[in-house]
């Protein structure tokens, strides 16, 4: 695939997300996808984590800042939001709204994503939804 297909089948992730259509998920990425950051293998347990967000933050939303394909890479620079009216890691909902960016590089064979591996500022989500704050260590 070229690089540009390459990008398009990255953004067909983050429509697909966006959406909350999952399904598309089964067309572009590979049965075994490898979120290497979460350590979690097989496209089954990727939605499971999916739907989890969905459920505590259903207005979750990826948007892509900046995106660069080189070989089998893609990397994407992105703003997410979401509101917390879920449970979320056990925690009651604080109906607070969070916005982050993530950055992560893709890695796609024969037209499927095939592996993730990324990073998310979750100490600045947690601050933003009042689950914990930064303390300031006086001298």
């Amino acid at each position: 695939m070229s690089l540009e297909e390459n990008k398009a089948l990255i953004r067909r992730w983050f429509d697909a997300l966006n959406k909350k259509d999952l399904a598309i998920l089964d067309e572009i990425a590979a049965p075994d996808y490898f979120d290497r950051t979460r350590q979690l293998r097989g496209l089954g347990n990727i939605k499971e984590l999916i739907n989890m967000v969905f459920r505590a933050f259903p207005d979750y939303h990826e948007t892509i800042e900046e995106i660069i394909a080189e070989g089998d890479k893609v990397w994407t620079r992105e703003t997410v939001t979401g509101t917390n009216t879920g449970e979320y890691l056990g925690l009651a909902p604080t109906g607070k709204k969070f916005t982050t960016t993530a950055i992560n590089i893709w890695r796609l064979i024969d037209g499927k994503v095939v592996e993730k591996v990324g990073v998310l500022d979750q100490l600045d989500i947690f601050k933003q939804l009042g689950i914990m704050g930064y303390t300031v260590k006086a001298k």
